[in-house]
C-alpha cells in the first residue's frame, strides 16, 4: 500500500484494519466478519506496542446468602479439625488497568489472601501486560504448593483477558482452539448424616440440576462418633490433629467403620444409578492400608475416584495405593506448577489429575499440565470451587485440553453465584454444562452491583492501593542478574 493511500485510511483506521484481519486469522472466520468485540470495555483504539499496565485493586466476595445474612457454611465445620472454618475469608476478584481503558479480570482462590496479588503490583506497574511469557517468569517465583499460588494465577488470568480483548480473540483460541463447545460440570454435594437425605440430595443433582457427574464428600467423620468405627489415639494436640500429614496421626478405620461408609455409598448408588460417574472426596487422615481397603470396599459401586488419600508429595505411598485399590485414585488441587503433575503421570502413581487452575499456575501452565499427562496416558479433572471468573478461565483452558473429562462446581447451591458476572449465556451451567463464550478474553464483565451485595465485610469495591506502589526487593530470577537499565553489548 502507498503512503498516499496510507493517508487517505488513517494510520488509526489501518491499525484497525490489521487487528481485523489478525482477529479473524485467530479465530478462523473471514476477514470480513465484524471485528469489533461484543463485549464491554473492549478498546478498539488501543496500541499494543504501548500498551502499559498502571494499577492492580481487589474487591473480595464472601460465600454467603445474601446482603446481611450469614455466611453460608455447607460442609461440616470441623473436617477433623475443631472449629475451623470450612471456608476461608472468601475470593477476592482482581481489576488489573491499563492505559488504554483495557483491564483484565482474574481471581484469587477461596480462602486466600488478597495480599497474594497485591504484593506484585509494584512489580507489574508499567510492564506491557501482552509480554505474558517476560510477566509470568517474573512472578512465578511468587506461588507455591497450595493458596499460596493465588496471586500470581489471578495474574496470569488477568493478562489473558486483558490480552483476548485486545487482540479480539477469546482466550481458548490463543491455546490453539477448542476441542470441545460445552464443559461437563460436575458437583460437589452438601452433607447429611442420614444417607437416605444424602442420596436424595445426589439425585436432585442429577435430575433437577441435570448433571452428568457427581462427586461426594464421605469422610470418617461421618461415622465416627459411632464405637468401634475409627481407630485413633486420644489426647492428640492442635499440631499432631490440624498439621500433621495422613501418615503421622495414627488413624485407621476398622471393618465396621468401612461397613457404614460403605451404607451411605449403597445409598447414592440406588438413588442416582450406576450409569453417572460418581467420585469421593474427603476421606479424612487415614492411613495407607485403610485408603486401599476402603478402595476395595467401594470396587463394588464402580466410584470414578477417590480424592486426595494422603498428600501427593508421597509418590511411592501414592502408587502403591493406586497399584493395590481396584477404585481409581485422583489428585492435584494443591500442586503448583507443572512438574509435580508430571512426575505423578510418568510414575503412574494416579489414575487421574486433577489441577485447580487457581492454583496450579493459572491457565497456560493448566494447559501445559493437561498435555503432558495426555502423552503419557493420563486424564485431567479439574477442581474449582470460587467464582465465575476463574470458573471461566478453567473452562477456557478445559475446552483447548485434549483429555479433558470434567470440571468442579462448588457453589451450586448459592443463587446469586452467576448473577456476578454479565455477557455470557445464562443459566451459566445448564444441564450440567457451561457453554464455551467466543468472545473476547473470557468473555464476560462484571455485575458490579451484584459484586458489591457480597463484598467481605470491612472491604471496598476496587478501591485505590497506594500502599502497594514501592513494595521492593531484590527478587530477580538469577543471582548477578543485571538490572534492566544495563547498557547493551557492544557489537562484535
Amino acid at each position: 500500500m502507498s503512503d498516499r493511500n496510507i493517508g487517505k485510511i488513517g494510520r488509526r483506521g489501518l491499525f484497525k484494519s490489521s487487528a481485523a484481519i489478525l482477529g479473524g486469522a485467530l479465530l478462523g472466520r473471514d476477514a470480513k466478519a465484524d471485528p469489533e468485540p461484543q463485549i464491554q470495555n473492549v478498546n478498539t483504539k488501543s496500541s499494543p506496542s504501548t500498551l502499559k499496565i498502571t494499577d492492580l485493586r481487589v474487591a473480595t466476595v464472601v460465600r454467603g446468602r445474601g446482603e446481611g445474612e450469614a455466611p453460608l457454611n455447607p460442609r461440616p465445620a470441623n473436617r477433623g479439625q475443631a472449629g475451623a472454618p470450612a471456608f476461608g475469608p472468601g475470593c477476592t476478584i482482581i481489576r488489573i488497568d491499563t492505559n488504554q481503558g483495557v483491564y483484565g479480570l482474574g481471581e484469587v482462590r477461596d480462602g486466600a489472601s488478597a495480599t497474594y496479588a497485591l504484593f506484585l503490583k509494584s512489580r507489574l506497574v508499567g510492564e506491557n501486560p501482552l509480554q505474558l511469557n517476560y510477566l509470568w517468569q517474573k512472578i512465578k517465583q511468587f506461588g507455591g504448593h497450595g493458596r499460596q499460588a493465588g496471586g500470581v494465577t489471578a495474574v496470569e488470568v488477568a493478562l489473558w483477558d486483558i490480552i483476548g480483548k485486545v487482540y479480539g480473540v477469546p482466550i481458548y483460541q490463543m491455546l490453539g482452539g477448542k476441542c470441545r463447545d460445552k464443559v461437563r460440570i460436575y458437583g460437589d454435594t452438601t452433607e447429611s448424616k442420614d444417607p437416605k437425605v444424602y442420596a436424595q440430595r445426589e439425585k436432585e443433582r442429577k435430575e433437577v440440576m441435570g448433571l452428568t457427574w457427581l462427586k461426594m464428600d464421605l469422610g470418617i467423620e461421618m461415622v465416627s462418633d459411632i464405637p468401634g468405627t475409627v481407630t485413633s489415639p486420644s489426647g492428640m494436640s492442635p499440631w499432631e490433629s490440624r498439621v500433621l500429614p495422613h501418615p503421622f496421626v495414627a488413624m485407621e478405620v476398622t471393618d465396621k467403620g468401612i461397613e457404614k461408609l460403605c451404607e451411605y455409598v449403597a445409598a447414592v448408588r440406588e438413588a442416582v444409578g450406576m450409569e453417572i460417574p460418581l467420585a469421593m472426596d474427603h476421606l479424612g487422615h487415614l492411613g495407607v492400608n485403610s485408603i486401599i481397603r476402603l478402595g476395595k470396599a467401594y470396587e463394588k459401586y464402580n466410584l470414578a475416584w477417590m480424592e486426595d488419600v494422603i498428600p501427593w508429595q508421597y509418590t511411592d505411598m501414592l502408587k502403591r495405593i493406586t497399584d493395590e485399590s481396584p477404585t481409581p485414585i485422583c489428585t492435584g488441587e494443591d500442586i503448583y506448577l507443572k512438574e509435580g503433575f508430571i512426575n505423578l503421570c510418568e510414575k503412574h502413581a494416579i489414575s487421574k489429575i486433577h489441577p485447580d487452575l487457581s492454583t496450579s499456575g493459572g491457565i497456560l501452565e493448566t494447559h501445559k499440565i493437561g498435555e503432558a499427562a495426555f502423552e503419557l496416558g493420563v486424564p485431567m479433572m479439574m477442581h474449582y470451587a470460587g467464582l465465575p471468573i476463574n470458573q471461566m478461565a478453567s473452562v477456557h483452558c478445559a475446552a483447548a485440553t485434549q483429555n479433558f473429562l470434567a470440571l468442579e462446581n462448588h457453589w451450586l447451591d448459592i443463587p446469586w453465584w452467576q448473577d456476578l458476572v454479565e455477557g455470557i449465556e445464562k443459566p451459566i451451567i445448564n444441564k450440567g454444562y457451561i457453554t464455551v463464550p467466543d468472545k473476547p478474553g473470557l468473555g464476560l464483565t462484571l455485575n458490579e452491583d451484584a459484586v458489591k451485595r457480597h463484598l467481605a465485610p470491612g472491604t471496598g469495591f476496587f478501591e485505590p492501593t497506594p500502599q502497594w506502589d514501592n513494595e521492593r526487593s531484590g527478587d530477580h530470577l538469577w543471582s548477578m542478574a543485571p538490572p534492566r537499565t544495563a547498557t547493551k553489548a557492544p557489537r562484535g
